[in-house]
Formats: structure tokens, sequence, C-alpha cells
């Protein structure tokens, strides 16, 4: 039996009874007067102490009994000394814990959200709230107070609070107003509703389907979605066919949105040869940047005078290393270059080659930083030179803008690196944007040296700058090919060259580094990955199955992705016990204990390291343990190699299991031991660089489990993931001219 009756009630969340981790779907129990009510339905991230107004109707559950149905939840501010402590204990306030709430309460009683809003310094002056804290505080009450009115005003159209959220930060305290004049706000970078969202909300309120908003809308979606495949841009032909198809018009009708964009600056048109194409304009003026920078770089006279034989042959002394030829012309050549390339496969003597070019630029009293994409690479890259790395990032000194709204490099034109030379490692892996960021960076003249396997998987961001500048024959460049001795004992080493030289591969020995376990059953090759990570490997090799093995995964999808084998693993090697805390996200739990990794850059997550040194910055492919959960207050600490992060808030969503992790996500990454399943994914990952840039992410010990034929297929498969960029016809425009 159910109430028809459309009720308001409010009042304190008092327990949380059950949260479902794959959607917002909650039972609470709400303090409501005198009495408790048991509310159920969608009730986004609500927390113990929360006050809520719910809009909702009575029903009875043949079970459970009298229970109010939510149909809208909108977070309030609570009222009242004792329920601002309540509120400002519940951890709902990242960072603020009961003792920090029950000093700040103590002082300012029931005007204390008048102080934090409107006298935030007063704040400063109690114990444990530095003055910029005071002032994050303030700026997190005035949101939430936003985002009350901004959840009342929006919840008709279906969107979550953490939507809500999204579109203040992007659109300010006028979001609401902006929304319902122009719904496709909603899919501006920071907010990112999907365009068919947004569309039915639109149509909701009126907005004809011809709309010149709505077509501008679409097109920008269709150009920015694939951003996130690789592109820079699209062809147009492409583009209006897309385009049209989504938006049910006429291509006509796309081409007058494309001209509006184009004249908005939020589009740039370009010819790539005598065709047409269309790029998202803040990516294309990243490619134009460094299209630009880069032939200036060549522009310039080199002064540096030429590289001795006795040079040479000092460094290989002082390094214990008898150089070969390529290895000799490489260094000279990084020494009097303004952009050097250096390329090359395992085994070929990459890393004894940049510790050359090192010894000999420094013997000139050059300073030289060196950098990679990822924590690891730039790990390994320490390791390997003896000297640090830092990750591009840290470079930079990456950050955010003081309103958190946008990210920032403190190295920049004004502000530049102090180095003669840099050197990256894992070139593949850096995107347009990120290389643009650090052209900015360098002064006029430093010594550039890329160094990578161009064999291997673009970056994931958009952009393939390293193949670019390779095709475009404007810069000095050395691809190493001798596989040294040593190298050549490896079945991975072996293997991966024949992978890329299209040879046969050996599969069948029985020692080694390089084993084929077939098996074209799913669940039985699911059944032998764990049990592989779990039992098998660790117990022959020695292996720590968190810190050493890695599995590889083509896909995230169907049985063999890493949805399904993180879940797997998980349960193996890190199954739920009274004392190991847990939170539970949609489709998944993190617990104490397990294997994640940082899936998006954030300038922000404090970390402190083992000398007690603080920074901040934790970037997109950094792999940790996770070593503790504060339940309450939904503080994680994450340790990353030789530091520990604290995530809080909603930073946690930030993270995924990463027992498995995609051959993608891999890059820039070495493990001594890869697993590899190679049985039922998409056909389209059923390439040769991909099976490549998964071989040679092993150290130690490959392990394939599948089928045979998929992997001889993959490694006959010359493929290349295509990617519409514009950086090599930049380039090379002259040339054409």
């Amino acid at each position: 039996m159910t109430d028809k009756r459309t009720e308001l009630i409010n009042g304190t969340v008092k327990r949380v009874v059950f949260s479902r981790p794959d959607s917002a779907f909650s039972v609470i129990e709400l303090v409501n007067g005198d009495g408790t009510e048991t509310v159920v339905g969608e009730l986004p991230d609500v927390a113990v102490g929360e006050e809520l107004e719910i809009t909702g109707k009575y029903v009875v559950h043949p079970v459970y009994g009298s229970q109010f149905k939510a149909e809208v939840c909108v977070k309030v501010m609570p009222s009242g000394a004792a329920a601002i402590m309540r509120y400002l204990s519940s951890g709902v306030i990242k960072g603020i814990g009961p003792a920090t709430a029950k000093r700040i309460v103590q002082n300012f009683g029931d005007g204390t959200f008048d102080v934090i809003e409107n006298e935030p310094e007063r704040l400063a002056k109690i114990k444990g709230i530095t003055y910029d804290r005071a002032m994050q505080l303030s700026e997190e009450i005035k949101n939430r107070r936003s985002l009350r009115e901004v959840c009342l005003k929006l919840s008709r159209f279906g969107l979550s609070a953490d939507d809500a959220v999204s579109a203040i930060g992007v659109l300010g305290d006028t979001a609401a107003e902006q929304i319902e004049q122009n719904p496709y706000l909603l899919c501006k970078k920071g907010i990112d509703i999907s365009f068919e969202k947004a569309d039915d909300i639109a149509g909701s309120i009126g907005i004809a389907r011809d709309d010149l908003e709505r077509l501008c809308a679409g097109v920008l979606y269709v150009v920015r979605h694939n951003l996130q495949n690789g592109h820079t841009c699209l062809p147009e032909k492409t583009v209006l066919g897309i385009a049209a198809k989504l938006l049910d018009c006429d291509s006509r009708a796309v081409d007058d949105a494309c001209a509006l964009l184009c004249e908005r600056g939020e589009l740039t048109a370009l010819k790539i040869g005598d065709t047409p194409f269309y790029s998202v304009t803040e990516i294309y003026d990243c490619e134009r940047y460094i299209a630009t920078r880069l032939s200036i770089e060549l522009s310039l006279p080199q002064k540096a005078r030429a590289v001795t034989e006795k040079e040479i042959n000092a460094a290989g002394m002082r390094l214990g290393i008898i150089f070969e030829g390529l290895q000799r012309e490489a260094i000279a050549l990084s020494v009097t270059s303004g952009v050097f390339i250096l390329t090359g496969g395992p085994g070929t003597g990459k890393t004894t080659t940049v510790n050359g070019i090192i010894e000999v630029m420094e013997n000139r009293g050059m300073k030289v930083s060196l950098a990679a994409p990822t924590g690891r690479a730039a790990k390994r890259m320490t390791e390997l030179t003896g000297r640090e790395a830092k990750t591009v990032h840290r470079l930079l000194e990456g950050g955010t803008t003081d309103d958190k709204k946008e990210h920032v490099f403190v190295k920049n034109e004004r502000n530049p690196i102090d180095a003669d030379a840099v050197i990256i490692d894992e070139m593949s892996m850096v995107d347009a944007a990120l290389f643009d960021a650090l052209l900015r960076a360098l002064k006029l003249g430093t010594r550039i040296v890329l160094v990578g396997d161009s064999d291997q998987l673009p970056s994931v961001g958009a952009g393939n700058v390293l193949k670019d500048m390779l095709s475009s024959g404007k810069f000095a460049s050395v691809r190493l090919c001798k596989v040294f001795r040593q190298a050549l004992s490896s079945m991975i080493v072996v293997n991966a060259h024949r992978i890329i030289n299209g040879e046969p591969l050996l599969l069948d020995s029985r020692d080694g580094d390089f084993f084929m376990l077939d098996q074209t059953v799913a669940n039985r090759a699911v059944r032998l990955v764990s049990d592989l990570c779990c039992r098998r490997l660790p117990a022959a090799y020695g292996f720590s199955p968190l810190q050493s093995i890695q599995v590889l995964c083509p896909s995230k999808k169907m049985e063999l992705g890493t949805v399904n084998l993180n879940n797997i693993l998980q349960e193996q090697l890190n199954p739920p016990a009274d004392d190991l805390p847990e939170i539970a996200f949609k489709g998944f739990t993190l617990r104490r204990g397990d294997k994640v990794m940082q899936i998006k850059n954030n300038y922000d997550i404090v970390w402190e390291d083992d000398a007690g040194s603080e920074g901040t910055g934790v970037f997109n492919g950094d792999v940790g343990i996770l070593e503790d959960i504060d339940v309450r207050t939904k503080e994680v600490s994450v340790r990353f190699s030789d530091r520990v992060a604290r995530y809080l808030g909603d930073e946690v969503t930030q993270l995924e299991l990463a027992y498995a992790v995609t051959v993608h996500k891999s890059q820039g990454s070495e493990f001594d031991c890869v697993i590899l399943p190679l049985l039922d994914f998409p056909y389209q990952l059923k390439y040769r660089n991909l099976l490549y840039t998964a071989v040679t992410r092993a150290k130690r010990l490959l392990v394939v489990v599948g089928s045979r034929e998929v992997l001889v297929s993959m490694a006959a498969n010359e493929k290349k993931t295509m990617r519409y960029t514009a950086l090599k016809s930049m380039l090379t425009e002259d040339d054409e001219a």
C-alpha cells in the first residue's frame, strides 16, 4: 500500500543502513522531529550528521513496513550549535574531524557558519587551522550553500549533487540560471555531462531541435569526444557525418554550426594536405606552439663545439663502457643539436647512451634535468642514471589556480626551468598538451633530448608527438638497432624484436623468461591467471603479488578484462575482514591493503615522503598500496613508492584497483613479472604495437595465458594506432609550400 501524496520531510542522518556500491541507492535512518524515519531511494553520498530535505512519498514495504521513498534529496546547512557540531564532526567537510569541530563551535556557537563564510580569518586563530585552510573551509561552506540552491533548481532535470558541484565549479553561483537558458553548457569541460543527457533536458524545457546552440553543442561534443581517442583534429567530412547523425539534422545545418564555432574561437578550421579538418582550438594551439617553437630551436645558430672522440672515450672510461658506433653518433648529435631524438627497442643500449650523453654534457659544465611522464618511469630513470629524475609534471611544478578551477604550471615562459639541457625518457607517452607546457618552460637554446621507443603505443592523451616529430624528418635522430649479446639471452627481448620485425615468435622454450600457457576456455583462463598471480609464481620465483607481479590486459571488458580480474584478484589477495576498513563506489570496493592506481592528474593531493617533506600532486598512472581508510571521514592514505598521499572527500573516486591494468595504462612502467591474458577481447585491439608494448613491460618474466592463435595473429597484424594529428603537417608546411 502506498500513500500517493508527495510530502517534504527534513532531519539529520542518524545512520546509513545500506549503500549499494554500483549506484546512489541507499537506506538511511533520519531523525525527524522526535522520531526516526527510514528513508530509501537515490541518496547520493550522504553521511551521518548531514541535514537533508527530502521530497517523496510514504510506502509500506511487505517486510520492512513503513518507509519514506525519496524522489528528491537536498543537503541543507544545519542551524544551532549542537546541529552544527554534529555536521562538522561527521567528516562531511574534508579535513575537519570531531576535535577541530568542537574547538570551532566552542568559539563561535550558533554563529559558526556566519563566521566561516564572512570572517574566515577568525578561524585561523584556532589551534590546528592555518590561514589557508580557513579560506578553503570558507569556500567549501559557501559552495555547499550554493549547491543547495542549484540542487533545488536542477533536481527536476535529474541531475545529481555531484553534477551540481561540477556545474558550480565551472559556471559559478549563477549556474542554475545559465543552465536553464542553455542546458548544453552542461557539456562544457569540467562538467562533462553527456550531450545526450543535456539534449534530453533541453527537449524537456522546449528548446527546438534546430536551435543553433544545440547544433553547436553537438559538434563540439563530437570533436571533444575524439580527443579521448587521441585525435587532435578530425576531417571535416567525418565531423559533418557524425554530428548530423547525432543531431538528426541536415549536414548543411552542421556546417553552419561549425562556422559559428570557428567565429567564436571554440573550433579551428585547418587543412592537412588538401583535406579540411576541424580541431578544438585549445589543442590546435598546443600543436601550433610546438611546431613554431621547435622550428625556432632548429633555426638558432649552434654555438656548441663538436664532440670529440676523446670526450666520448673519456665518458666511457668513467662509466666503464665502450660505446659502439650508433651510440657514439647519438652522444655527439645530442650535444650539438638543439633538438635530438634517440629511439630503439629493448636491449639496444638506450640507457647506456643516455648515461654517455649526461657524462659529456656535465663534463662540459652543462646543467642537465631529467624527466619522464610517470612516477614509475622517473624512478627507473633515477636508478639507471644515478641522478634525480622527476615526472614532467613535477619538473614543471604543477598546481592549481587559487580558485581551484584550473591547473597551471609554476614553470613557464616567465619562470623557466634552470637547465642547459633537458632529457625526457618514455617520450612516446607525452601528449601534445604536456609537451606544449614543457616547451613553454624552457629557455630558448636549451638542449632538448627526447628518448623513447617509437614502436610502442602512443600517449593516452591527445596527440602523437614522438611519431610526428620523427616522421617529419626535421630533427637529428638515431635509432639504435643492435641488440647487445647480454640482452639476447632474454626471450622477452628476442620475441619483442621478432614482434616488431614480423618474424615468428619462439614460444616453446621450457626455460628462460617467456612462457606461453595455452588455454582457450575463458573461465579456466581466469582461474589460471589468478593461480599464477596468487600462488604459483610467488612460490616458484619469490615474486610479491603486489610489488612484483602485474596483470596486463588489452581491455577492461569481458571475463579476462581488468574489471573482472581486479574483483577476482582482490578477493584472493585482499579479502574482506573485520579488521580491514573499506569504502564502496560504483562497481567496486576499496579496502586497506589494496593495490590501486591514480586515474587522473590531481595537483592538489597532499603527500609526505619518508624524509618528512611535504608536497602536492599525484598523477595519472601512479600505482600504490592503500595503507589506511578512515570510514568516518572518508580519508584515504596511499603509499606511492617513497611517499604517502592523503585523499580527502571525493578525491578517492580518482583511484581504482590495479591488480590488473590495461596495456595502455602500463606505458612508462616496468614490472619484474607480467601476466598477459590473451583470449577474448575486442578485435580492434588485436594488433602488433599493443602486443609489443605489453611484452616490453616485463623485466624478468612474461607469462602469456590464452590462445596461441590470438598471440600469433596480433604479432602479424601491422595495424598502427591511427590518430588524426596536425603536428607533422605543421612541421613540414614550409616543405609543402
